[in-house]
């Protein structure tokens, strides 16, 4: 038996998901294939983001899948990173921020 949940098997098996629900499945394969195509940015603008937004989500699927279509569209090992740092910087302020909903609590307590 495993003792962890993610399995990189499962990555192949991504197109399985409309297993259990056909329509809406085909649904979202329709869709998250029209947004990665050219058109406002580029493909490859849209994988980096991609392997950016990845990092934000913790999603070790995404960041396999992304980590390897962002290097094969051309994006170089400093650019990827730096997308992960501008993820976690992102990530961090918005943590940070929500410190204000702690500061209020805590001032109107003590008032």
């Amino acid at each position: 038996m495993n003792n962890h949940y993610y399995h990189s098997d499962d990555l192949q098996k991504f197109g399985e998901i409309s297993e259990f629900q056909q329509d809406l499945g085909k649904r979202f394969f329709d869709w998250y294939q029209a947004v990665f195509q050219d058109s406002a940015l580029t493909a490859k603008e849209k994988s980096l983001i991609a392997l950016a937004v990845a990092h934000a989500v913790q999603c070790p699927y995404c960041i396999d899948a992304y980590s390897s279509d962002a290097y094969e569209k051309g994006w170089s090992e400093s650019q990827m990173m730096e997308a992960v740092h501008v993820a976690g910087a992102i990530r961090g302020g918005a943590s940070l921020v929500h410190g204000v909903q702690m500061m209020n609590r805590v001032k109107g307590m003590s008032m």
